[in-house]
């Protein structure tokens, strides 16, 4: 599970999602999160799990919580956010910043751009002490991954390899936390949703997957004031993203064209899109 550490910070992540510039991390975590997949700085990596049974009251799965009212009257969102990925020892190994944009029902964009992370030290190159925020220097322009939910299939740009993987939405379905906020999947049916308790002023609701073939292995949902704030999400690796979400915009105008895909036209393409 999940445990509480020092500082770190899309992901939301394949997300779900959902790296250091090594390939395999940085899939992971783009299917942990990717998904809003939302979903980036802070202060929770691996190690939060110790406390949880006790944070967490005695609460019946699936009973009411902040999500269930969060999700009640969601119809669109957009959000800047940091994401951060933690190894199993708590130290930084990646971090992304990135933008998400969710249209319910079942559309949604997912956007990460990659930073230098110094791996000896945890902390990102070009800044001090370690913080950064959204769109500070570190990004590679123009490189990083893409997740496009068009309500018929979900497509997946990795701009590094120049490649595009697409599923139809539902044979793509392994219960991604970016799924779950853009009304893809039937919430009750594919997670158990259980308050955790209160934690660095945030309102917890943990989520876990009741099927095998979820991206993740947990996921907690922080909220103030109604507001999502935060997610950490622990992956089958033992592997921790943490996204802090910045300048949201809940319930504002979204264009079709935000969450619609066409392929790059040098890039290659596995896999057949449904009609």
């Amino acid at each position: 599970m999940l445990k509480e550490s020092g500082s770190s910070s899309a992901v939301l992540a394949n997300s779900v999602g959902a790296a250091v510039r090594c390939r395999s991390r940085q899939r992971g975590v783009v299917g942990l999160v990717m998904a809003l997949g939302l979903v980036l700085t802070a202060s929770l990596v691996p190690a939060f799990a110790a406390d949880k049974a006790t944070a967490a009251p005695a609460a019946a799965p699936n009973s009411a919580t902040a999500l269930d009212s969060y999700l009640g009257n969601l119809k669109t969102l957009r959000a800047t956010f940091l994401q951060t990925l933690a190894d199993a020892q708590g130290r930084e190994i990646d971090r992304s910043t990135g933008t998400l944009i969710v249209a319910r029902p079942g559309r949604f964009s997912w956007e990460i751009h990659p930073q230098a992370v110094n791996t000896a030290t945890g902390t990102p190159t070009g800044t001090a002490g370690g913080a950064a925020s959204s769109g500070s220097a570190g990004s590679k322009v123009g490189a990083g991954q893409l997740m496009v939910s068009d309500g018929r299939n979900l497509w997946f740009l990795d701009r590094d390899l120049e490649q595009v993987t697409v599923k139809p939405v539902d044979a793509a379905l392994s219960a991604t936390p970016a799924m779950l906020l853009s009304g893809t999947v039937d919430i009750r049916k594919n997670f158990n949703v259980t308050p955790a308790g209160t934690r660095d002023g945030l309102d917890w609701v943990l989520v876990e997957p009741r099927g095998t073939d979820a991206d993740f292995r947990d996921a907690l949902f922080g909220f103030a004031g109604g507001d999502l704030k935060r997610m950490i999400l622990e992956d089958k690796l033992g592997q921790t993203a943490t996204i802090m979400f910045d300048r949201i915009e809940r319930n504002g105008p979204v264009g079709a064209q935000e969450t619609s895909f066409t392929p790059p036209k040098d890039a290659d393409v596995i896999g057949t899109p449904r009609k």
